[in-house]
């Protein structure tokens, strides 16, 4: 097997290598996934074993995380992230709540779009009160995130995402700006094709109550835009998510429209979907040939 730095042996025992009589060894991790990811391919097993044994072995592909941690055991769950429904009212909220918890300790990250919930102080009919709003709940989420942790491991990623038209979306854009609260979470505005003409014409911009469906007040799209760009520059948060070109590459469209992704963004998902990821690593996709650095798109490709 290839030699493993320090460092990546660290990690490994950390977070990876199972531990009952004694350490798993790297390879042993290897064989272990190779064998669990086998296992559905009937009599062609142990061709399926030998290939995701050898790219593993030779560090040109790893599986996610949960693959690596859960695979070979009993209801090892191997997804690495999930989308999850945020509808307006608490049933929905906690019970939600409840499914990223679960997901989160068995090694697997969450997505929401929070833009269904009705903003800051906004009418609470069945109480008479008023609501906390889509930042307050985010930080419920948040602080359970902290205290769930990944296969006892470490602690779970979110993704949260507010449209750009939500009454709440500056109180949104500035919620990462200290530096304190919510750092279990990436965040995201949902853009649209709309919002970028009006910023770049300085038109007005309408911010619409979820509850009501009704205008709620008008801002200028330009300062809004202006607003992102500094948090983005201060703090990395938030990003953004283009709502109009992921769902007109959308393959699936009939089964809905896309409004939110996995943590880390990479994966535009529908509620409840989740995502199998992997990583490739290029610098064993490159040959030497003399004086140049050619990638071998034969070897990627398979």
């Amino acid at each position: 097997m290839i030699a493993l730095s320090p460092n990546a042996l660290e990690l490994l025992k950390t977070r990876y290598l199972r531990n009952t009589d004694e350490t798993e060894a790297p390879d042993e991790l290897f064989k272990r996934v190779a064998k669990h990811l086998s296992s559905m391919e009937g009599k062609h097993q142990n061709i399926w074993y030998d290939r995701f044994y050898r790219v593993m072995h030779d560090l040109k592909f790893l599986p996610n995380s949960p693959t690596l941690m859960n695979a070979g055991l009993p209801n090892g769950q191997l997804s690495a992230c999930f989308v999850l429904p945020i509808e307006d009212n608490l049933n929905s909220i906690f019970d939600s709540l409840k499914n990223a918890a679960l997901i989160h300790h068995s090694g697997g990250g969450t997505g929401y779009n929070f833009s269904k919930l009705r903003p800051k102080d906004d009418t609470l009919i069945s109480t008479g009160g008023t609501s906390a709003g889509p930042v307050a709940f985010m930080k419920l989420y948040d602080t359970a995130t902290e205290h769930v942790k990944q296969v006892g491991k470490r602690r779970g990623a979110n993704m949260g995402i507010l449209n750009v038209d939500h009454p709440d979306i500056e109180a949104f854009i500035t919620s990462k700006s200290d530096g304190r609260i919510l750092q279990n979470f990436n965040i995201s505005v949902g853009i649209t094709d709309n919002f970028m003409k009006a910023s770049a014409t300085d038109s007005d911009w309408p911010l619409i109550n979820p509850r009501t469906k009704k205008l709620q007040r008008t801002i200028k799209a330009k300062a809004l835009w202006d607003l992102i760009v500094t948090e983005a520059q201060k703090t990395g948060d938030p990003g953004l998510i283009f709502f109009d070109a992921i769902n007109k590459t959308n393959p699936l469209p009939q089964q809905g429209l896309l409004q939110s992704t996995n943590p880390c963004g990479e994966v535009p998902l529908l509620d409840y979907e989740s995502c199998n990821l992997g990583s490739i690593n290029l610098k064993k996709m490159i040959n030497s040939k003399g004086d140049k650095t050619v990638l071998d798109w034969s070897k990627l490709e398979k």
